[in-house]
């Protein structure tokens, strides 16, 4: 890749973590590049209509053309037709936040949800960003089909969550984090409270192909209140039988057939 093209993939980057948008300075800060460099990077990005400036704060951000072709390439996928019906009746049946995560290389991605949650504290994190492996029940469920080796391998490239940025109860040691792929391998679902953000508890569990390789991730996810231990365990039935659901129709799906297909870190997972 170009030093030009890798640039403007890390501004589009940098603007999609700040949707209250960046001044010139903060992006060629981020960047560690020349404030004239990121000048021309966001010109360029101006010109193409991926980038817009609020004239009365001076700072850029992202316009709406990049979040389109993002739906555009779930809609075509499928992921939505096929996957949505399925999140929302378990979303129904949890009263909670319900994700799909598909595996995309190394890195896990979010691309669907569902909200259960009807009143109260409503858990609804950004769509299309990576899971943080090391503090998530998506991440640790993942982690639990591969050796401890490869894991660590992921881990140590991505880096664990500070709990001043996560919750305080995210590992920030491998040895903190063994015992929960473990426990994961064992149960065949993983749970956190604390971790990813502070008093929010999470479970997930594999999507698996027809031969046992995880390619996506299901996760239920909502403030400690409500979902506290008792109430994860009640809903492990219904996370494991909706998993096979989206196992089963993943053939519909060209997106989901590609995940369960592809080649890329699959990995097996005994039930």
């Amino acid at each position: 890749m170009s030093a030009v093209a890798d640039r403007i993939l890390r501004v589009l980057e940098e603007l999609a973590n700040a949707p209250e948008g960046r001044t010139l300075s903060e992006v060629a800060t981020a960047l560690d590049v020349p404030v004239s460099a990121a000048h021309r990077l966001l010109a360029d990005l101006m010109e193409q209509d991926y980038v817009r400036k609020d004239e009365r704060r001076g700072e850029f951000m992202l316009t709406m053309k990049l979040p389109s072709l993002g739906l555009r390439f779930l809609s075509a996928g499928g992921v939505v037709d096929v996957a949505q019906p399925i999140l929302e009746r378990l979303a129904s049946t949890s009263e909670e936040l319900v994700r799909l995560a598909i595996l995309d290389g190394e890195q896990l991605i979010y691309v669907a949800k569902a909200q259960g949650a009807r009143q109260g504290i409503r858990y609804d994190p950004e769509m299309g960003r990576p899971v943080t492996l090391s503090c998530s029940a998506a991440g640790i469920v993942w982690m639990a089909g591969m050796s401890d080796e490869e894991a660590m391998r992921l881990v140590s490239r991505q880096g664990f969550g500070a709990p001043s940025d996560f919750g305080p109860r995210a590992p920030t040691t491998f040895k903190a984090l063994l015992p929960l792929i473990e426990a994961a391998r064992a149960n065949g679902y993983a749970t956190t409270q604390d971790m990813f953000l502070p008093a929010m508890s999470s479970m997930a569990t594999p999507v698996r192909t027809p031969t046992g390789e995880v390619r996506a991730i299901l996760i239920i996810a909502g403030p400690m209140s409500r979902l506290t231990e008792e109430r994860m365990s009640a809903l492990v039935p219904a996370l494991m039988s909706t998993a096979a659901e989206l196992s089963e129709a993943s053939g519909v799906s060209p997106m989901l057939r590609r995940a369960m297909q592809g080649p890329n870190y699959a990995v097996s997972m005994s039930a």
